[in-house]
């Protein structure tokens, strides 16, 4: 890309920056862990914005092998963050319970967002059903795995920290194979639909994406650390437990400019391009984030980490999955059916918080 192809603009969650500053300073001087963790949370929203954003620039100068590695390693990068400093603090049920709000959030409030907006503007949007398919066959398979743990303990009381890493090196093999399928050996059924909708101008030169990048990837991690050392305050003063903390707190702030950019895709009559960010933000915590943290855990807890979801968040995981490959059948969609996957979401999300 060109050096004319470079302009400055204003994207309304650079706003959310400010708060990088101001949760730094709320942090060190104790502010009540309410307020405090919300600016933590408002600064990163803002970073995890430009992650994605200069992940997207220096994505669009590499090849597509090398750019799907690229958002796969960063496009999760703030999730993984808060996950690895939750082990080390000891929070294994709200790492498991953001995981579990990671998929849901995605696949229900996600996608539904995007149908409601595409829809009070177009009557019917369609969007390729072989694609989609293909992502929610995948997350049926992704749901099998991080179940089957469960399961083993529910039957034998005790998990098994070798299934479950065995799990998690398929379900890690499984995520490669899919690229491999969408970027070399079946590349055409994608191609076009990958394609930009529109040419866009690009707010950094290369260089300067790749120093943001590494930039903002400290900054997120300093604020992830921060975030959770802010949780159990929180938790205590106001009475949330660290279940729906992490399914909902912890999975809307992660998600935010994913679900901004696929409501204005949908906007634009893309919504393939909207989905598609939903079902592979639920993939790559599933098949790429899980894994990883599996399989670093005996570094960063005792014993390591067993996934292990409760009777409540297996269920929801498996009706996700389910509703993903309903809406992926017919390649056609509108905004009531957007308005009922927020409705799930919301009911899921409801039930919840009166579990204690």
């Amino acid at each position: 890309m060109t050096n004319k192809n470079i302009r400055w603009h204003f994207h309304l969650l650079d706003l959310f920056l400010l708060f990088v500053p101001i949760s730094i300073i709320c942090y060190f001087l104790k502010v009540g862990p309410l307020f405090s963790f919300l600016t933590i949370a408002a600064a990163l929203i803002g970073l995890a914005h430009l992650m994605a954003e200069s992940t997207s620039i220096i994505a669009n100068r590499v090849s597509s092998t090398i750019s799907a590695l690229i958002n796969a390693t960063f496009g999760n990068a703030v999730e993984l963050f808060i996950a690895i400093f939750s082990l080390r603090a000891g929070l294994l049920a709200l790492v498991t319970a953001s995981i579990t709000g990671s998929i849901i959030l995605n696949v229900l409030l996600l996608i539904g967002l995007a149908m409601l907006a595409g829809g009070l503007k177009f009557k019917e949007q369609k969007f390729n059903k072989d694609s989609a398919g293909l992502s929610s066959t995948m997350l049926f398979v992704a749901v099998v795995g991080l179940g089957l743990p469960s399961i083993y303990k529910m039957i034998v009381g005790t998990p098994s920290r070798q299934m479950t890493i065995g799990v998690s090196i398929i379900l890690g093999i499984v995520y490669i194979l899919s690229l491999v399928y969408t970027l070399i050996t079946h590349r055409h059924l994608f191609v076009v639909e990958r394609q930009a909708p529109e040419e866009n101008h690009d707010r950094w030169t290369g260089k300067g994406a790749i120093i943001l990048l590494l930039t903002v990837t400290l900054l997120a991690g300093f604020e992830s650390d921060i975030l959770v050392n802010s949780i159990q305050p929180l938790v205590s003063k106001t009475g949330f437990t660290e279940v729906f903390v992490g399914l909902v707190f912890i999975a809307i702030l992660t998600n935010i400019p994913e679900i901004s950019s696929a409501m204005a895709f949908s906007r634009k009559n893309h919504m393939t391009l909207s989905l598609e960010i939903g079902m592979s933000s639920a993939l790559q915590i599933a098949l790429f984030v899980v894994p990883i943290l599996i399989l670093i855990s005996p570094a960063v807890v005792h014993g390591g980490y067993d996934l292990v979801f409760t009777p409540f968040e297996l269920v929801a995981v498996v009706v996700t999955a389910m509703i993903a490959n309903y809406i992926s059948s017919d390649g056609v969609c509108h905004w009531v059916e957007g308005a009922q996957l927020i409705a799930v979401y919301l009911l899921v999300a409801t039930a919840f918080y009166f579990i204690l």
